[in-house]
């Protein structure tokens, strides 16, 4: 061949494998492999950064063996754990893979291990190793020394890549790894944005995404009944993307309010912490604190929250930064209790301890910088060519063991590095069942192995990984969440500190009643905007917080139709007390046991009695003096009317049916109108007949019993045929009357059961009755000149005088409580009362004292001397004459003396 100059020239042309779009990231790309061809070929010949590990099938790995170095340097000191425990994770799962018959048999899995230096631009240089074997390059003008075409070796080529650690850096590699279809499965990386396909289709990942962790968190906070939290988070990737995971998560799922999101500054200021606590307290309801931050921000946020008083108040929801660890809560005991934190499950696997502790310089030559890892671990130097020796610095023996001469603990990723090689191992064994069934070995349909169709398979597995639980992936090639919840308990117990309650696989297991609050209560704090509304109580919501409401009662005759609304019951219902719904009003009626019916009653029974009283008198003593000078007929007729008045008492006090309704529409103003009928017919005789002796001895006519007969018949007539009408036009009924007994309290609401008259249809059928009576008591006040013998006008008289004052006060009283809730008592009482009243005058004045003389003065029921009607006539006129003489002497008075002696 030419010179070794000449080979790395032509070594360095090549062209991409397929055509695509010219990019940024594909110019990048390009540029990156001219300006790096030399290094690279200077590294295939030398390796000075990778392990080889050969095999029919190669892995790629991706470590942070070494930290990130100062400016101007890659790589600065090894790391032991994160670096060197992960990368002999790989090889130990490599070693259990190919020892395995019925894993990939006959096949024997290799790997080529880069360190990353925890930069995601030098791990960007290194996986460039894995798509050498990819890019076609152009040998054309190479020839031999002879003239013959030169033979290169076959380039490695890498189907699978395991890594990388941190998300900065997968982000880097996966971009690159996409353009030549390489499968990468992540054992740490943990961004949410590495879980969009469309811009990293070939990446997967054993640990679940912070989103998942964002998801458990959500579920922590609903399954404790909070709904309005606050949030504080560390500047940076980690506090910020997971707070937005979070509120994010929690608008999806609804009903979960965030009432704070505060930063917590990379470089807070003096009391730039004890702010945050204040902030938190302008919320003060917002118990719960959701904290995605570092173990310094925490203690500082712990400590601030101690100096202000509040041990005990907020409960906090901690990452898994804060996870199981004491160094955040150290001296802050009391303001930690209660606090939830989160923790990715994991296991330590037994073998790998076995594996590592035996490990040595003798029989681990394969880890290139093991020896580097002895000489930190046991704090020795080795003696290597080319390597000055320190004094003061102890020599290294080769004989020290792990865990023995130094402390020795798993590191927590160890597990999914394994389950990541198992994972490609067995999406490769699956594949190898499909296009090789049979074979023994790699044949041709996986030589090469076709990238895309090795990701499908990636996608299919299913296994059981080294701690027992199960590997998967989802569509977004995200492995299932599986998280422990603790609680850290300080009250009631033997052993204060962090304690398992629950876990967290796709859905929330949590044991409630193993949890412990501050002081070592069990009942679960709130942490809500608004407490839930009592029964009756509808919520009207805060604009733009739909956590938080204020409660209002369902007043009046509402109810609670749902948890927002209130609406009025029917206008025959009221509200339960509790306001949950409806229910029938009572129906009530003027009861017998009643106040407002018992002095009625009483009032009708006496008057009753009287009035029987009077009639039986009367129709026992019919042919007496008295009785015959009263005017039977009438009297009779008078009677009858006083005792219907007395009797509608009754009927106004019944239950109401349409009998009852229709006995009270006859008698309530027939009463009333035979009584005043009766008497508007006296008074008119009276009147016609003196004023018919003031100008002729000749009688008026229809003055004899049947004519006054006649007349009060055709005056109550009139009242019968207009009840008569009112039949016709609306037949009686009953009716329940809801609106007159519905105050603005509705326990007291009641519905009346009532006849269907209106206040006004009752004084229309008493107007004729009043109209009769005003009548009456205008002939009485022009009879009231009659002599003193005919004594019956002035009774009358007297009798319209009183009537007319009784229903002068009842129309204030029965119109006046209209609004009132007691209106249908109050309006029954008065009206019967009334009318009672006026009956007794009647009965008082007209009978009473007839009775009186017939019963115990019957010396003066006898028959005086008849006058003919021209005898009454001039002795009214004589009567009439003296009157004027006597009232033209006074006037004259002063000038006459009249002789006393005549």
């Amino acid at each position: 061949m030419t010179s070794h100059r000449q080979s790395s020239q032509f070594y360095c042309h090549f062209r991409p494998p397929f055509s695509c779009p010219c990019t940024t990231l594909t110019h990048l790309l390009w540029m990156l492999l001219l300006g790096l061809c030399p290094q690279t070929q200077a590294q295939q010949e030398t390796q000075p950064h990778s392990i080889k590990i050969e095999g029919d099938i190669t892995l790629g790995g991706l470590f942070p063996v070494h930290a990130r170095g100062p400016a101007g340097v890659p790589c600065g000191e090894i790391k032991r754990e994160k670096g060197i425990h992960r990368m002999e994770a790989m090889l130990y799962a490599l070693d259990q893979i190919n020892s395995d018959p019925d894993l990939l048999p006959n096949i024997t899995l290799g790997a080529r291990i880069l360190d990353t230096c925890s930069r995601d631009t030098y791990a960007l240089e290194q996986s460039l190793t894995f798509v050498q074997a990819l890019i076609q390059k152009d040998n054309s003008d190479v020839r031999c020394s002879n003239g013959e075409p030169p033979m290169f070796p076959k380039p490695e080529r890498t189907v699978g890549v395991i890594g990388a650690s941190g998300s900065s850096v997968s982000i880097m590699v996966a971009n690159v790894l996409r353009l030549f279809a390489i499968p990468q499965i992540s054992y740490a990386s943990t961004a949410p944005e590495l879980s969009d396909k469309s811009r990293y289709e070939f990446f997967s990942r054993v640990v679940p995404p912070d989103s998942y962790q964002a998801q458990a968190m959500v579920d922590i906070v609903k399954a404790m009944g909070w709904n309005y939290v606050s949030t504080l988070a560390s500047e940076g990737n980690y506090g910020e993307s997971g707070v937005d995971a979070f509120l994010q998560i929690s608008r999806e799922a609804g009903g979960l309010c965030i009432a704070q999101s505060i930063k917590i500054p990379r470089e807070p200021k003096p009391g730039g912490f004890d702010k945050i606590i204040k902030r938190l307290m302008e919320t003060s309801n917002a118990r719960g604190v959701i904290i995605f931050a570092n173990e310094d921000d925490i203690r500082r946020v712990l400590e601030a929250a101690k100096r202000a008083n509040l041990t005990g108040h907020f409960l906090f929801v901690g990452s898994d930064s804060w996870g199981a660890k004491i160094s955040p809560i150290l001296n802050q005991e009391e303001v930690a209790e209660g606090a939830v934190t989160i923790l990715p499950k994991r296991a330590s696997i037994d073998g790998f301890d076995s594996y590592f502790t035996s490990r040595s310089l003798e029989n681990n030559r394969r880890n290139i910088w093991f020896a580097e890892y002895w000489e930190d671990d046991f704090k020795c130097k080795l003696t290597r060519p080319g390597i000055k020796y320190e004094p003061g610095r102890r020599k290294c023996t080769g004989e020290e063991r792990i865990a023995q001469d130094s402390i020795y603990e798993q590191e927590g990723k160890v597990q999914f590095v394994i389950d990541a090689v198992y994972a490609m191992a067995h999406a490769l064994h699956s594949m190898h069942l499909d296009l090789c069934p049979g074979s023994a070995g790699i044949c041709e349909k996986m030589d090469p192995v076709e990238g895309r169709m090795l990701l499908q398979y990636i996608r299919s597995v299913s296994f059981n990984g080294s701690a027992g639980t199960g590997v998967m992936f989802n569509e977004n090639g995200d492995a299932p969440g599986r998280y422990d919840i603790f609680q850290y308990q300080l009250s009631n117990t033997t052993n204060p500190g962090y304690r398992c309650i629950g876990q967290w696989t796709n859905h929330l297991r949590l044991n409630a009643e193993e949890m412990q609050w501050s002081g070592g209560d069990n009942i679960v704090p709130d942490s809500v905007c608004s407490f839930p509304c009592e029964l009756g109580e509808r919520k009207k919501m805060v604009k733009g917080v739909p956590c938080c409401w204020h409660c209002e009662l369902c007043d009046g005759y509402q109810y609670q139709l749902d948890e927002l609304t209130c609406d009025m019951c029917p206008f025959d219902m009221r509200p339960f007390p509790n306001r949950t719904g409806c229910r029938a009003t009572p129906i009530i009626k003027l009861e017998w046991s009643s106040i407002w019916a018992i002095i009625p009653v009483f009032l009708a029974v006496l008057g009753i009695l009287t009035t029987s009283g009077c009639i039986i008198t009367f129709i026992r003593f019919n042919d007496t003096p008295i009785v015959r000078a009263s005017g039977r007929e009438l009297s009779y007729v008078l009677l009858t009317g006083i005792f219907l008045i007395y009797l509608i008492t009754f009927l106004m006090i019944a239950e109401p049916s349409a009998l009852v309704c229709g006995f009270r529409r006859v008698l309530l103003g027939l009463g009333m109108c035979i009584t005043y009928s009766a008497m508007l017919t006296k008074t008119n005789r009276i009147y016609r007949i003196f004023e018919q002796g003031k100008k002729a001895v000749t009688p008026p006519p229809f003055i004899s019993p049947a004519s006054q007969l006649i007349i009060t018949f055709i005056l109550v007539g009139v009242q019968l045929l207009g009840i008569i009408i009112w039949f016709g036009v609306v037949p009686p009924h009953t009716i329940i009357d809801y609106e007159e007994q519905r105050p603005p309290n509705p326990e007291f609401a009641r519905g009346v059961l009532k006849c269907d008259m209106s206040d006004l249809a009752l004084v229309l059928c008493l107007s004729y009755s009043i109209l009769l009576m005003v009548t009456c008591t205008v002939y009485a006040i022009k009879s009231r000149g009659v002599p003193e013998t005919f004594n019956e006008a002035k009774p009358i008289g007297f009798t319209m005088y009183t009537t007319c004052i009784i229903w002068l006060a009842f129309v204030p009283i029965f119109f006046g409580t209209a609004q009132s809730t007691e209106k249908m008592f109050i309006q029954t009482t008065t009206l019967t009362v009334s009318m009672s009243l006026s009956a007794t005058v009647s009965l008082g004045m007209l009978y009473i004292p007839k009775v009186y003389v017939i019963l115990f003065h019957p010396e003066q029921n006898v028959q005086k001397r008849k006058r003919s009607f021209r005898a009454v006539a001039n002795t009214v006129a004589t009567q009439l004459s003296q009157k004027e003489d006597k009232q033209n002497g006074e006037s004259k008075s002063g000038a006459i003396t009249p002789d006393r002696s005549q």
